[in-house]
């Protein structure tokens, strides 16, 4: 098969540069305990929660930190462990019982969990959210079945205890001010940033489904991001990612596509086909109407639904019974096509990046003749940074949350300055900067880290060692259909050497004017094998807890290498 090589397409704005910052966490051990200025105040939360949990006979309750479509980034409105427990890190589970309160999270959200929990809460460093029920007290736990995995389940058979899924969210009865919906219509994209009409991409998707060995009849889209893709459509429900609240059924014949019928203007009805019946006519349905359309369907005889496991609640998936009506795999077919970009893809996607670093370059230039004036913070940077992104052509805003970090605040992997925590910037101490744009024609992600003094020995070879990975992975010759897990070593191999290592993932696919973390494309063992078209970020850092942080970030593309005769023979039957 051929082989593919990296062509990295962000810019080389890497630098050197320094930073400020204070650790301030929580400690319970004290009388009374201390609490930070970023710590919430939970009683009235879990008193409320413990209160519905104690009229319906709930031992333990189970609050993922995602939403109905499983997202990574979620809405204000589904920030459900955010606001039971104060912690808003990306990543965590929250297990609520009479007498305790417990949350579950990684590595990189630790020292952020102890800034932000009072003391009712007790932290578990340990991120296998499939593991939290069997160590919780009671024998029963339940979870709203919207956000429910099957995978608690099977792991749960090991164990005495059993889970159960209830119809409402508990912790929805008991938030009283929680966000609405944002009003905003949904837009389809320009033909001038898209190669495939909508038509296009469900034909070829229907081919796939044809394909199946097993006979599905119908596919369902669970994942934000699937439908969007599908349609060439676009959102603003959750912040940073340009997605809206929806679900797709699509058979052979027909397509149903169920949003917030409020947010449908009569120019997108006739963009979707919606007054015609036919098998390219889209039937727009309410959102909340899913699940008793999907019962009406399975229902019929002959029919076979098609879901992707990891974005499908439980919700949906166990109303498609008998098990004979059901197909599963790990991603939807929508997921792995939409992860190979088209020639229009990864030409715009490519333009988007260049704008972009001229932001990130306007940065670092300002950054190094405003520092030595000691006036500046991390978050005058962060603004600067977005600023700047403004005003490049189709810009739509950031594509997360900007970190900036300085000293010890960048040790922390996923740290975002506030007004309380923001250090001001200095020339003794290492600078971290992540940040990316949304525009109209591609998605960045791109991270440097600088000083702008001396760095110390330490520093310059932590830096060094970071950027040796980043260029291994960059330069490696490979063979197409090579997962990024076998691969994700050559980033931390320098590291390794001297014994130094990182707590997060050396990177992750990117979207056109998408999600920032586009799976199922990077290094980690559940994703999809490389393949030419591919763009996935390379990220390898270091972080000295209390002292300093390092994180070089670029976006690459994977292309196949065709002129083997600039390959030795060796390298020529490595890469067969």
């Amino acid at each position: 098969m051929p082989s593919c090589v990296w062509l990295l397409a962000l810019s080389l704005a890497a630098l050197t540069g320094n930073t400020i910052g204070e650790r301030t966490e929580r400690n319970c051990s004290l009388t009374p305990p201390y609490l930070p200025s970023t710590a919430v105040n939970t009683t009235l939360q879990l008193q409320a929660l413990r209160e519905q949990m104690l009229h319906r006979n709930i031992s333990a309750y189970i609050i993922p930190g995602t939403d109905a479509h499983l997202s990574e980034y979620i809405a204000p409105r589904d920030a459900r462990v955010a606001f039971m427990s104060g912690f808003t890190g990306s990543a965590g589970t929250a297990v609520v019982t009479q007498t305790k309160a417990t949350l579950w999270t990684d590595s990189r959200y630790w020292v952020q969990a102890e800034r932000q929990m009072d003391c009712n809460w007790e932290l578990e460093k340990d991120g296998r959210g499939d593991h939290i029920l069997i160590t919780c007290y009671g024998n029963a736990g339940h979870m709203d079945s919207d956000q429910i995995l099957e995978n608690y389940n099977i792991n749960l058979e090991s164990s005495n205890r059993s889970l159960k899924s209830i119809p409402l969210n508990l912790v929805d009865q008991v938030w009283k001010e929680r966000p609405p919906i944002p009003p905003d219509n949904l837009t389809h994209l320009p033909s001038r940033v898209i190669q495939r009409s909508w038509q296009m991409k469900v034909e070829h998707i229907r081919n796939q489904i044809m394909d199946n060995p097993y006979e599905p009849t119908a596919l369902l889209l669970s994942a934000l991001d699937e439908t969007a893709w599908l349609f060439n459509l676009r959102g603003n429900d959750i912040p940073y990612n340009p997605f809206f609240y929806s679900y797709t059924l699509l058979t052979m014949d027909e397509i149903w596509l169920f949003v917030h019928m409020d947010r449908v203007t009569d120019e997108l009805k006739k963009y979707l086909n919606s007054s015609c019946t036919g098998s390219l006519c889209v039937q727009l349905k309410g959102y909340d109407t899913v699940r008793d359309h999907l019962k009406e369907y399975v229902a019929q005889p002959g029919i076979k639904v098609w879901i992707g496991t990891e974005y499908t609640n439980y919700a949906l998936y166990e109303l498609i019974t008998p098990e004979d009506k059901l197909l599963t795999s790990s991603y939807s077919p929508v997921l792995t096509t939409k992860a190979v970009k088209d020639e229009t893809e990864q030409r715009i996607l490519r333009d988007a990046h260049v704008r972009d670093a001229v932001a990130v370059m306007q940065l670092l230039m300002w950054l190094e003749k405003a520092v030595p004036q000691g006036k500046e913070t991390e978050l005058t940077a962060a603004e600067y940074v977005n600023k700047c992104r403004s005003k490049q052509k189709d810009s739509r805003g950031p594509s997360f949350e900007t970190i900036s970090a300085s000293g010890p605040n960048a040790a922390l992997a996923h740290y975002s300055p506030t007004a309380e925590t923001s250090r001001r910037l200095t020339v003794d101490e290492m600078y971290l900067v992540d940040s990316g744009g949304q525009y109209l024609d591609g998605t960045t992600d791109i991270t440097r880290t600088v000083h702008w003094g001396t760095p110390t020995p330490m520093q310059r070879e932590a830096f060094t060692r970071v950027l040796m990975g980043n260029i291994e992975i960059s330069r490696t010759i490979f063979p197409s259909g090579t997962r990024g897990a076998n691969m994700e070593m050559l980033g931390r191999r320098a590291l390794w050497e001297v014994g130094l290592n990182y707590g997060h993932g050396t990177g992750h696919g990117v979207g056109n004017y998408f999600g920032v973390h586009e799976w199922p494309v990077g290094f980690q063992s559940n994703n999809i094998p490389f393949r030419s078209g591919m763009f996935t970020s390379i990220e390898p850092g270091y972080y000295k807890e209390n002292d300093f942080g390092i994180r070089i970030e670029d976006v690459v593309m994977f292309l196949k290498l065709i002129d083997t005769s600039l390959l030795s023979s060796q390298q020529v039957r490595n890469s067969i």
